[in-house]
């Protein structure tokens, strides 16, 4: 296991923080997870690991071990007379892992198009976007329980689904993600339950679409609306979509009728974007970060700034929206550092 020290993190996070780790470990074998753990509890220091950096603030300085997922490999693992079972190591760029599905044949993933990060970090939260979650479409994973030190396989049932959400968020020192598994149907059928989709693709019949055209749809939707981290550090929505009751949902519809908000079984979910953009702050800057200009969602940062100064606005923006609303933001990216 290679280990660098006092290594910069600018490239392991989208938001371009220019922080650095003590120790910065890659995890380039499978045996690579016990042994950073081994070597950060030999010496009594912190650990943590980090994927692609898409879901991630960097507000300081790591001290400890900092392990960076690098396990490649992508396969058809196996099939069913109903469904190819691929599987991608946990360091895959994700975005990557679903164009190849789909060259392979094999539909399934192309509404989660183009989402940043990697593979091992997309059970994490869940990701989802277009009509589809990736509980949905997961089978199981392999990861590293630090409780038992030893190697598991979960399935999609014991691993707590939910809106961005699940087990490995809720224990984060517990887990570390090795591999996943998917389940893709052999009959394929588009997935269409977006709006912005059912339109795009209003004229055709559902039966002579192909996977390529939905995966290139959603690349051009999210290229439109989110900016390129590449260009403008950002890691996407950073907020969740705040959930309330019915009774909640209905005072505030009375209030602002142009409320927007969609049914969740028997809640309702809020558009953060516009509970932020109703509160002014749709192409704020304050300092080295902001938010960007053609999605409130989303923050950014502009360059020479720093994971406090993003924390600080993100503050900002949910004192304004629980004054105005009455309701919660919370963040959705993962916060490290002091």
């Amino acid at each position: 296991m290679k280990i660098e020290l006092h290594a910069t993190l600018r490239e392991c996070n989208t938001f371009g923080f220019d922080v650095s780790a003590d120790h910065l470990a890659y995890l380039d074998q499978i045996a690579d997870i016990p042994l950073l753990l081994e070597k950060a509890h030999s010496e009594s220091r912190p650990w943590r690991v980090i994927g692609g950096g898409s879901n991630l603030v960097l507000a300081s300085d790591l001290v400890g071990y900092t392990g960076l997922m690098r396990l490649k490999g992508r396969s058809l693992h196996s099939q069913t007379s109903t469904h190819w079972i691929v599987e991608a190591m946990a360091g895959e760029n994700w975005h990557e892992f679903v164009a190849w599905t789909i060259a392979q044949g094999i539909g399934g993933l192309e509404n989660l198009a183009l989402i940043p990060g990697t593979v091992g970090a997309a059970p994490i939260q869940n990701i989802g976007a277009y009509g589809l979650e990736l509980a949905q479409v997961m089978d199981s994973l392999e990861a590293f329980d630090t409780q038992t030190n030893a190697f598991v396989r979960l399935n999609v049932s014991e691993c707590n689904f939910a809106y961005r959400h699940s087990i490995f968020k809720e224990e984060p020192q517990r887990w570390i993600v090795s591999s996943v598994r998917f389940k893709l149907s052999k009959n394929w059928q588009p997935n269409l339950s977006y709006a912005e989709l059912a339109k795009a693709f209003a004229e055709k019949e559902a039966s002579s679409i192909a996977p390529q055209e939905i995966f290139d749809k959603v690349c051009e939707i999210r290229s439109n609306k989110l900016p390129d981290p590449k260009v403008l550090g950002n890691s996407g929505s950073f907020f969740h979509n705040p959930v309330v009751i019915d009774s909640e949902y209905q005072t505030l519809k009375a209030k602002f009728p142009d409320l927007v908000a969609y049914p969740s079984q028997d809640r309702w979910k809020l558009a953060a974007g516009w509970l932020i953009d109703r509160c002014g702050f749709k192409g704020y800057k304050k300092g080295h970060v902001g938010v960007y200009e053609k999605q409130a969602l989303v923050l950014v940062h502009h360059g020479g700034g720093t994971g406090q100064e993003l924390l600080s606005l993100a503050q900002e923006i949910q004192e304004k929206v629980l004054h105005t609303f009455g309701v919660q933001l919370s963040i959705e990216p993962v916060i490290l550092g002091s």
